[in-house]
């Protein structure tokens, strides 16, 4: 038996996985190579066709062990994809947008409505806006009504109550406040060669949106 034929049957998923990914459908899997969130045949078989998690409705990568809720009132940007990371909990109901590149860690909560202190089978929506290239460290939580600035970076743990619109900064604690201004010279406004909002060309997403979003 050759190499490539004994390569064949000792990896025979290996060698689907590959096969089936140069179909035109997977074409999202080869144009996203050199996101920071890499999408794989195995991730997306997970979420979209085993529905491991039940997050088969996000358009974007779900890990399946995080929760998302009301995917139609989520919008995500290029390359920022809330709950591909383990043990996340993202509440969409009253509204969330997040920003290109905008990474989130681990475990972090983000709520965009809250029971109502008088009736708690009733929600109050507090939209929930997160702009360009943040950073959301592992364990943080953002509650409902909060609006980041870009380049936001929230430490890991953080709770963050309150807005903070200019960004630029480094937050921590509980309630988060600003513990550290970022130099907007340094910052790098890098962006992707090919373009996707989750498994979406942004060249068409638009039309998408308008179809089955409701932000």
């Amino acid at each position: 038996m050759n190499a490539r034929l004994k390569y064949f049957v000792d990896n025979p998923f290996r060698v689907f996985t590959v096969l089936i990914t140069k179909l035109p459908y997977f074409k999202f899997i080869r144009d996203t190579s050199d996101y920071q969130n890499r999408i794989n045949f195995d991730f997306w078989f997970k979420q979209k066709i085993l529905n491991w998690g039940g997050n088969r409705k996000a358009y974007w990568p779900v890990h399946w062990t995080s929760q998302v809720y009301d995917t139609e009132n989520i919008l995500v940007g290029v390359d920022s994809y809330p709950g591909i990371m383990r043990g996340c909990y993202i509440q969409g109901k009253g509204g969330i947008s997040i920003g290109d590149y905008t990474q989130i860690a681990p475990n972090v909560i983000i709520v965009s409505a809250n029971h109502d202190v008088y009736d708690s089978r009733k929600h109050n929506p507090e939209p929930v806006r997160i702009g360009k290239y943040c950073w959301i460290g592992a364990g943080a939580k953002i509650m409902p009504g909060v609006t980041l600035g870009d380049w936001t970076i929230v430490g890991a743990g953080a709770v963050v109550t309150r807005s903070f619109e200019e960004g630029y900064c480094v937050l921590g604690g509980i309630p988060a406040g600003v513990i550290r201004e970022l130099d907007k010279t340094l910052c790098d406004p890098y962006a992707n060669k090919i373009l996707y909002n989750g498994y979406i060309r942004s060249d068409r997403f638009e039309a998408y949106r308008k179809k089955h979003l409701k932000v």
